[in-house]
């Protein structure tokens, strides 16, 4: 029998208990020179084009802010940057934003809003934008639960009325499937109890062009949580950072800001796409990334 030869580095990891294949890569990098490495974060060229996104988005958190760099260095032909490196920039200089700490619900929610598919359930809310000169405007608008695009809005100074909400109904209805009688399946329409809501003439309508009112239970914000979140977004990315002197200066600037929330806004549901990105990189848009 022919005995064989053992080596001796393999004899070594055995009495150490460390694997030889590890040994060998290690040693194998050792001699072969590398000059990889993680880029340095204090780049002056990266920090001044973050900072002039800052500066346009300074409601917008170092994820989305992250998105908004990458997308900018793409247009100019550069390479992405990751987004620890922008979240270390962003805390060296002072671009983060402070965290928020909102109260608990009052009621405990315990359901998804999001859907799987566009075009199955919608979401509608209302909100109020006081103006510098102490006049209100008021706004409902329609959101699909899936890609979180805001379809349809209407603004007043007036009270939000059934009326108001049955254009926005029709205004949905003719954005995505174009002028027809009703929906060409049934949908979900998700509101609070408003009374502009729950009027009996608001579900009739509903009903007649084919959406199926569905209303949150009371005391439980969170069950129309997609609606609250848009409203947030909308105040402090939008309301906040504009001049809003008078009614008809808001009126004026509400479309704009309407298409730039489904044009430019990350979502981290989308994977940080906005909705109209979303929309348009689907082949059918009809397929959402829900968990």
């Amino acid at each position: 029998m022919i005995e064989r030869k053992r080596h001796p580095v393999a004899a070594v990891c055995r009495v150490l208990n460390v694997s030889r294949s590890n040994i060998a890569a290690r040693h194998g990098r050792r001699s072969v020179p590398c000059d990889r490495g993680r880029p340095p974060v204090e780049d002056p060229h990266v920090l001044e084009q973050l900072r002039e996104v800052a500066s346009q988005r300074p409601t917008y958190g170092y994820r989305r802010l992250w998105v908004m760099l990458n997308r900018l260095r793409r247009e100019q032909g550069l390479p992405a940057v990751n987004a620890k490196r922008v979240y270390r920039l962003a805390k060296a200089h002072k671009l983060l934003l402070q965290r928020y700490t909102g109260m608990p619900p009052m009621r405990a929610h315990e359901g998804t809003v999001a859907v799987p598919h566009s075009d199955q359930r919608y979401c509608s809310d209302g909100f109020e934008i006081r103006c510098d000169n102490g006049e209100r405007v008021r706004v409902a608008f329609s959101l699909d639960c899936c890609d979180r695009q805001a379809i349809a809005f209407a603004a007043t100074t007036a009270g939000i009325s059934g009326e108001l909400v049955r254009d926005i109904m029709v205004q949905t209805l003719s954005t995505r499937f174009g002028e027809v009688p009703e929906m060409p399946h049934p949908a979900e329409w998700l509101t609070d109890n408003g009374s502009c809501y729950i009027a009996r003439e608001t579900r009739s309508f509903a009903a007649d062009i084919g959406l199926k009112p569905r209303r949150t239970p009371y005391r439980s914000p969170q069950s129309n949580g997609m609606a609250e979140a848009f409203v947030k977004t909308f105040k402090r990315d939008y309301v906040r950072i504009n001049p809003t002197p008078d009614a008809p200066t808001v009126l004026a600037q509400l479309s704009a800001w309407f298409a730039d929330y489904n044009a430019v806004h990350p979502h981290s549901a989308l994977r940080y796409r906005s909705p109209d990105e979303f929309r348009s990189e689907q082949v059918s848009p009809k397929s959402c990334p829900v968990p």
